[in-house]
């Protein structure tokens, strides 16, 4: 597939014999980005999908960031304050803070936003609880006012990934959280162009003129962020073999995750450089869904995990020995709560093992409908293995290939396999989502209000609440140590393995921030 029309449509051709310079100087002010996926869904709290993710990072903004260094710094917040007593937290709006349609940013909107993603989030849900109310006494000005003191007030509106409380306007946050937003107004650096919007094909920001940045120097999701573009297009290019062959090209400037089959031949060709703006990698889970058979009896859900083998799973999908190792723990290995001690999960398939659970379970031979992406080159491979390892373990397996976005949309419905629901399928989640109990989707155990799954485990949520009131490390250690236990017990996930995903830029562009797995598009710049 051919992206040179891209160029074409700049009008630039036949010009005289300056049409070069000039063309190079315009073609410095776009930047092309090939995302990870197809950019099907808007809504960032309405999802926890990290194309839509990325995608609200152009366009809203938070009031808190994480920098380079995993610090929480203000970002829309100008100055804030903590009572005497702990329970009243004052939190003041930058000045000049301004929303694309030309609207001021207030204090009722942060509230709004904050309202709706505590609906949705794991993090913010934990901390709704400690919150008795807001009061909003001036228009860039909300206060907090809690129940009792809570150490994770600055963490959680400075999450940086999945759900992440960006700010929209308060009519726009009115939406219900189950409910998907009709309109994309923020007040970052890029607007979104929905009149250009072209689903599965092109998605177009242009620079907001009126965007505030702070002055500090970026770090991480923290600090400035200078936009060196007028305009930056997502090209929606699925093929891995198409994609290399644009950006060989120089008709796009960066492919988020490329194929690790090309990993070696990347690094040697000319013009283009593999970069890793996120070290701290990405772990592959698969979901179970906890309302429908067979996956509703948690035995049934040990004796999958049982059945689970991680080098597999990474031989497959990566096939690069220095990106990928082994990880029992739900907690990535080499972060604070990494714990190995898993019981029965080794992290080797045991399907002899499996087949007795199942047996003893009671296991009818209810297939399990296992959905896999084919458009997502990036976890393509693994419900291949997923599937091959369930049914060693003798279970029946009802393989459901779809795209992405089909894949995200069916995930959210809560009915029977049968009628167009689920039982399981596998993703991967970048470090910093899961490297504490609180932020963990897979952890939101509230029924019908939890993350996709839905499983219902009020043990869960009482020892995260306990996590929560924690002011120690060592007390959180133990509290994570515990709530690992349980979630093995019950089966909420699978761990499959850890892995770095390098991205690829074209030589001549500098400027990409170390952040949490998000692209940032602000600090680059092409020479």
């Amino acid at each position: 597939m051919k992206r040179r029309v891209l160029f074409a449509a700049t009008g630039l051709l036949g010009l005289s014999m300056l049409a070069p310079v000039v063309a190079q100087a315009q073609d410095n002010k776009v930047f092309r980005f090939v995302p990870h996926a197809n950019l099907a869904v808007l809504d960032p709290i309405w999802t926890t999908a990290y194309v839509t993710r990325n995608h609200a990072y152009m366009i809203y903004d938070t009031l808190f960031s994480e920098d380079a260094q995993g610090n929480i710094k203000p970002q829309m917040v100008d100055t804030y304050t903590n009572s005497p007593d702990r329970k009243t937290w004052t939190f003041k709006l930058r000045s000049g803070l301004e929303f694309h349609d030309g609207k001021p940013v207030t204090s009722e909107d942060v509230v709004a936003s904050l309202k709706r993603w505590a609906s949705r989030d794991a993090m913010g849900g934990i901390l709704n609880t400690f919150i008795d109310r807001y009061e909003t006494p001036d228009a860039s000005t909300f206060r907090m006012i809690l129940k009792e003191p809570s150490g994770i007030v600055i963490d959680a509106l400075g999450k940086a990934s999945s759900n992440v409380p960006f700010i929209m306007p308060a009519r726009i946050a009115a939406t219900p959280g189950a409910e998907q937003i009709k309109e994309h107004i923020g007040s970052g650096p890029f607007i979104f162009k929905a009149d250009e919007f072209k689903p599965g094909a092109l998605a177009v920001y242009t620079r907001n003129p009126k965007y505030k940045s702070r002055t500090e120097a970026p770090s991480g999701m923290a600090g400035g962020r200078p936009v060196n573009f007028d305009r930056v297009e997502w090209v929606i290019i699925r093929d891995p073999q198409t994609q290399f062959n644009a950006i060989k090209a120089g008709e796009v400037d960066m492919i988020e995750q490329p194929s690790f089959e090309q990993y070696e031949t990347l690094k040697k060709t000319e013009g283009l450089k593999v970069d890793d703006f996120s070290p701290a990698g990405l772990q592959f889970i698969m979901r179970f869904n906890h309302l429908h058979k067979p996956f509703d009896n948690p035995k049934i859900r040990q004796a999958a995990m049982v059945a689970m083998g991680q080098q597999a799973y990474i031989n497959t999908q990566i096939g690069v020995p220095e990106l990928g190792k082994l990880c029992r723990s739900i907690f990535p290995c080499g972060t604070t709560y990494a714990d190995e001690n898993t019981g029965y999960f080794t992290g080797i398939a045991n399907p002899a093992k499996a087949r007795e659970m199942l047996k003893e379970a009671g296991y009818d031979n209810t297939p399990v409908l296992l959905m896999r992406p084919t458009d997502l080159a990036s976890i393509a491979k693994i419900p291949l293995v997923a599937k091959q390892q369930l049914e060693a373990a003798g279970f029946k397996v009802d393989f459901q290939q779809m795209d992405w976005a089909s894949l995200l949309a069916r995930r959210a419905k809560k009915d029977a396999p049968a009628a167009g629901g689920w039982n399981a399928f596998l993703t991967a989640w970048t470090a910093g989502d899961i490297s504490n109990p609180l932020a963990m989707a897979m952890l939101n155990a509230k029924g019908d209000t939890g993350w996709f799954g839905w499983q219902n485990e009020p043990r869960l949520e009482t020892l995260k609440a306990s996590f929560a009131r924690a002011s120690s490390t060592e007390e959180k250690k133990k509290l994570a140590s515990q709530i690992q236990a349980v979630a093995f017990e019950t089966a909420t996930h699978a761990p499959l393995g850890q892995y770095r995903q390098p991205t690829v830029i074209r030589s001549n562009v500098s400027g990409i921030l170390q952040t949490p797995g998000i692209p940032a598009m602000w600090n680059i710049k092409k020479n």
